[in-house]
């Protein structure tokens, strides 16, 4: 694993939280794809986003951290070989690919890629 990814929190509403996160913690909006039922933020310079996911688009949402790898397939069989029991099977995004899994105490974490 290289480094963070991104850092997901599902909301109520998409409205109100990019309005909490914008003005009230003073965050930079990095995208917003609220037709897709997301909205992400820069933590100062930082790569690494929050990404707010609107509950009634993704009702599974769990807050959960990504990180990056160099190839999701290969940490994807990595990481079947240790044990992990993946959410799915890893699925493209806009930037490469991606996928989720649980740790043994219900933490929600995943891996992606920028093969893009």
């Amino acid at each position: 694993m290289k480094n963070y990814d991104n850092f997901f929190l599902g909301v109520n509403n998409l409205e109100d939280a990019k309005e909490y996160y914008q003005n009230v913690l003073g965050l930079k909006l990095k995208f917003d794809f609220s037709n897709k039922g997301m909205a992400a933020f820069n933590i100062g310079n930082e790569e690494p986003a929050i990404i707010l996911k609107d509950k009634k688009v993704f009702e599974d949402i769990k807050p959960t951290i990504w990180f990056e790898v160099e190839s999701v397939e290969k940490e994807y069989k990595r990481l079947l070989e240790n044990g992990v029991q993946f959410l799915s099977k890893p699925f493209k995004i806009m930037t490469g690919m991606a996928v989720e899994f649980e740790d043994p105490f219900g933490n929600r974490l995943g891996i992606t890629d920028y093969v893009k």
